[in-house]
């Protein structure tokens, strides 16, 4: 009897189609994940372009229903072209934010997240120099900053410890004169570590 019972459980379990998952963004799970891309458009090295650059590192949490807590740090970089140079503009932040769990598939491979974040920082012009090479002075100043960021993010487990990125996010800032919206997306790469 116990030999029929061996068969036929094997059988079934090569019959039936489907696998095991394993338990993914569990309340209490965390991630370290790095992120970079482009900032107010496509980077290139030319004189008359204005887009940036940016990357950051932060630290989820997972709660309850696949949202999560983020934290951490970014730095941005965007330039402004004067004459045949390009001044940059460097925003140094850190966020606190919750990302909302929107959408997922059944096998918890995918999920589209919908975050809101406070950001707080500090805004640099030209790294600190206002004389130009020309004798023309900067108005522009240094200055703290504060804001929000609203981010659409989609996640793809690549396996069960690591997780590939994709987001778009609009930054809010005031307290700068180099203008308060920065549109940014990139693609970043997150490690579960408990």
């Amino acid at each position: 009897m116990k030999r029929v019972i061996i068969i036929m459980t094997l059988a079934l379990c090569l019959a039936l189609p489907g696998g095991a998952f394993a338990q993914r963004c569990l309340p209490g799970m965390r991630g370290i994940q790095v992120t970079g891309g482009m900032v107010d458009g496509i980077y290139s090295s030319r004189q008359d372009n204005k887009a940036g650059y940016y990357f950051g590192a932060a630290m989820a949490t997972y709660a309850k229903n696949c949202n999560k807590w983020v934290f951490g740090v970014e730095f941005l970089e965007r330039y402004h072209p004067y004459r045949e140079i390009r001044l940059p503009v460097s925003q140094f932040t850190a966020e606190g934010g919750y990302y909302l769990n929107i959408l997922s598939d059944g096998s918890k491979t995918f999920f589209l997240n919908l975050g809101g974040s406070a950001l707080v920082g500090y805004e640099t012009v030209n790294r600190g120099e206002k004389k130009l090479y020309d004798g023309s002075t900067l108005r522009d100043k240094d200055s703290f900053i504060g804001g929000g960021a609203v981010t659409l993010e989609v996640e793809a487990y690549l396996t069960d410890k690591v997780v590939l990125l994709v987001t778009g996010r609009e930054r809010v800032l005031w307290g700068n004169s180099t203008g308060h919206f920065h549109a940014q997306f990139g693609i970043g790469i997150k490690f579960i570590i408990n």
